[in-house]
């Protein structure tokens, strides 16, 4: 799949915003390449990935003890154009680098910011991080003391129906503790198919990941080794989804669902964002309308504070 169709993929369990009368819309129109955009789901996914991801950097700076950057084409492509953005990974892919996973944010301690910042202008600044190989790239990497892999979920966590709920014995488990599969809950999630590859980064690089769900008002973080501990003992087991992609090609997948209890408390939203109007129009007048996270803060908890402090 290409990268920014796999980027934009959406579980069909979240397409909820269909435009009735909307079949398809071809990417030829907007002046781009032969593939085709399905509905709305798909632009909000990329406005709430940006949006995600950028509150978390913003959250993370702001504690003067730390410096976040994104690292993972995601996080480094254009922001404010969705156009922009499929040619930034038609650019990844013609370099070879379009297949190649890496974390979505790099943390770093205050005191080398300024290392970090000298880096990223010699490079050409941070959008230039995914067309340049590891191999060139080892001294800004051993300089962070984790790397963040971001997820996100259109979902106000608090009201969530078995929030708070206890983990209980459960047969499907062994006996182990944890909630029905029915049970709608905060979860951090990974891929299944990011696995094996974000355990490889975190091998050769020595550098901890860490994976940071962020919600509508709240956000959760969970250590990728944590993570596989959950998964080899058998407390957390695969879900297979259906996902589909922009031009309508879909795939299952299996992906994890870690309960909130077993993640740490990492943000909490001291401004909650608006949810704007938002549109593209193609070259003959053809508008396609979505909406967009604008605006909201989160602040880092003291938890998770104390935690980076450790590493």
């Amino acid at each position: 799949m290409h990268p920014f169709e796999r980027e934009l993929s959406v579980s069909t369990d979240d397409i909820e915003f269909e435009l009735r009368g909307v079949k398809e819309i071809g990417w030829a129109d907007f002046l781009l390449n032969p593939r085709k955009l399905r509905g709305s789901d798909f632009l909000m996914r990329w406005s709430q990935g940006v949006w995600s991801e950028k509150r978390l950097i913003d959250a993370i700076n702001k504690t003067d003890q730390f410096y976040a950057i994104p690292y993972g084409p995601s996080g480094t492509a254009p922001t404010d154009d969705v156009r922009a953005f499929e040619l930034y990974f038609e650019r990844l892919e013609a370099a070879g680098l379009g297949n190649i996973k890496r974390p979505d944010l790099l943390v770093f301690k205050i005191a080398d910011k300024q290392f970090v910042d000298m880096f990223l202008a010699v490079i050409g600044g941070e959008e230039e991080l995914p067309f340049i190989t590891e191999d060139k790239l080892q001294d800004l990497i051993s300089k962070a003391i984790i790397a963040v892999e971001c997820e996100n979920s259109l979902w106000v966590a608090e009201k969530m129906p078995d929030y708070r709920t206890s983990l209980k014995a459960q047969k499907r488990l062994g006996g182990k503790l944890g909630l029905s599969k029915t049970a709608v809950l905060p979860t951090v999630i990974i891929k299944e198919e990011d696995r094996i590859p974000l355990s490889k980064w975190q091998q050769e690089n020595k550098i901890p990941i860490h994976v940071w769900h962020v919600f509508f008002e709240r956000a959760f973080g969970l250590s990728f080794d944590e993570a596989q501990r959950l998964v080899a003992e058998g407390f957390i087991l695969p879900t297979e989804q259906i996902f589909q992609a922009p031009g309508g090609a879909t795939t299952k997948k299996a992906i994890y669902k870690y309960y909130y209890h077993y993640a740490y408390p990492l943000g909490i939203a001291n401004e909650r964002p608006l949810l704007v109007p938002a549109f593209i129009e193609d070259k003959n007048g053809h508008i396609l309308p979505y909406v967009k996270f604008e605006g909201g803060s989160l602040e880092i908890t003291s938890d998770a504070l104390e935690l980076l402090k450790l590493l």
